[in-house]
């Protein structure tokens, strides 16, 4: 059976015209599309932001899994508070204040990973028509949530110090003389992903008096905050602002993302609603997820595996960092102190999205810089993720990232030479700095 769907074709899908307005929202995600490429053997990725669990000691997580069905099985596999158990979040509490944050445990909701907790934000803060203000670039998954809710996205540009509060303060009376309403302002201020760069303390304190001078509610997203190498990032936003400010964590890059652990802190209102959402959503978390990484904290010297995977991921950051300037040392890219991503800029003609099959073709794999943007921009850009695989690994897919790009420029440096058009460039984006810390 077919049926007339969108204008200009055929829809096999029978029930095309009962969906949602807000499925329009739905989209594949530029990353997790990659991952059935990317998992091929043969392919080096440099795409997807994996934690590389294995080195996380067997003997711990087997332990704790053991510990836990053998101690609390009947109350670990049952159904538990919509909240979260109060064991995780004192642990949560206790992970927090490495970042300067105090709060209460009434405080915090445990979700299925902080994506889920970015879902439930959006929930219940979003119609229709709203924006969102969000870095350029900003993570691809949470444009995919603020799209599905059909929210619209707008960038503000940032440099080798984050977003730039003049460009937000643009920002804001721009869309304020367009009659919009802005509801949230979205920011990775630790090791960002795409970009790798840290928002300064002056700008944070700065972007605070910003959204609090306008209404506007931050949204703290922080999943690599404890990933630093050289030194810490500066303490969290909600350090210094409690009612402003939801805060987003998350055990997948500190842990394991098989446990789907994560949390929102936030003002008692917005939490209690929280609260009711994830019941609507979930019922309850995993109380079997919970009762391992409690088991996990209270038995494991957890900050010293934290120190484990600083080292590592600081000897893969090294390796693409060299990598890059012996096979691509035209190029520009973004040097991070922590987290998992390079952002590497290509010359202006380059489209790293048309690029892709051809990458793939030589066995390597990363993701466009497309995928970061609400607006189409992007397309000179490409995220590079050095936290999977090994030193040596990474060097080789840089090595035959290279390959792919100069024979691209050669291709079109010839048709450049022949013909006079003028391919168009990204217009009204901020790209972080090149090669700055």
């Amino acid at each position: 059976m077919t049926k007339q769907g969108s204008p200009g074709g055929t829809n096999l899908d029978p029930w095309y015209d009962n969906y949602a307005d807000r499925t329009a929202g739905l989209s594949a995600s530029a990353v997790r599309a990659l991952f059935a490429v990317a998992s091929r053997p043969e392919v080096v990725s440099l795409a997807g932001g994996m934690p590389y669990v294995s080195a996380l000691p067997d003997e711990l997580v087997t332990g704790a899994l053991e510990r836990v069905m053998r101690d609390q099985g009947p109350v670990a596999l049952q159904y538990g508070s919509g909240q979260g158990t109060p064991e995780v979040r004192e642990h949560i509490l206790e992970v927090m204040r490495t970042e300067g944050i105090r709060g209460s445990i009434d405080d915090v909701v445990v979700t299925t990973g902080s994506q889920q907790a970015l879902d439930l934000v959006s929930k219940i803060f979003l119609n229709p028509g709203d924006i969102v203000l969000a870095e350029a670039p900003s993570y691809v998954g949470a444009l995919g949530v603020f799209k599905s809710y059909q929210a619209q996205v707008r960038h503000v540009g940032m440099d080798a110090e984050g977003m730039i509060p003049e460009l937000l303060l643009e920002a804001i009376a721009a869309l304020k003389a367009e009659g919009q309403r802005i509801k949230l302002l979205y920011l990775i201020p630790n090791f960002q992903n795409p970009a790798g760069v840290t928002l300064s303390w002056e700008r944070r304190l700065r972007i605070i008096e910003i959204a609090r001078a306008h209404g506007i509610l931050i949204i703290e997203d922080n999943p690599y905050g404890l990933l630093y190498f050289d030194q810490p990032a500066p303490h969290a936003m909600r350090s210094v602002e409690e009612e402003g400010i939801v805060y987003l964590g998350s055990f997948s890059k500190t842990f394991a993302p098989g446990f789907r652990v994560g949390w929102a802190l936030a003002p008692h209102g917005i939490k209690e609603k929280l609260v009711l959402a994830n019941e609507s959503a979930v019922l309850s978390p995993s109380t079997f997820s919970q009762s391992v990484i409690t088991e996990y904290l209270n038995a494991a010297d957890w900050k010293g595996q934290i120190d484990t995977f600083r080292v590592m991921y600081r000897e893969r950051r090294d390796a693409m960092l060299e990598a890059l300037d012996d096979f691509l040392p035209e190029m520009s890219w973004t040097v991070p102190n922590g987290g998992f991503f390079v952002w590497l800029t290509l010359p202006e003609h380059l489209d790293s999205q048309s690029m892709l099959p051809r990458a793939v073709k030589e066995l390597v794999a990363y993701t466009p810089g497309t995928g970061f943007y609400a607006d189409g921009n992007g397309r000179h850009n490409i995220r590079l993720s050095f936290c999977y695989p090994k030193p040596d690994f990474i060097r080789e897919g840089v090595r035959r990232l290279s390959t792919v790009i100069n024979a691209e420029r050669a291709l079109l440096d010839t048709f450049m030479q022949s013909t006079p058009a003028v391919m168009p460039l990204d217009r009204g984006v901020v790209n972080p700095p090149a090669n700055i810390n």
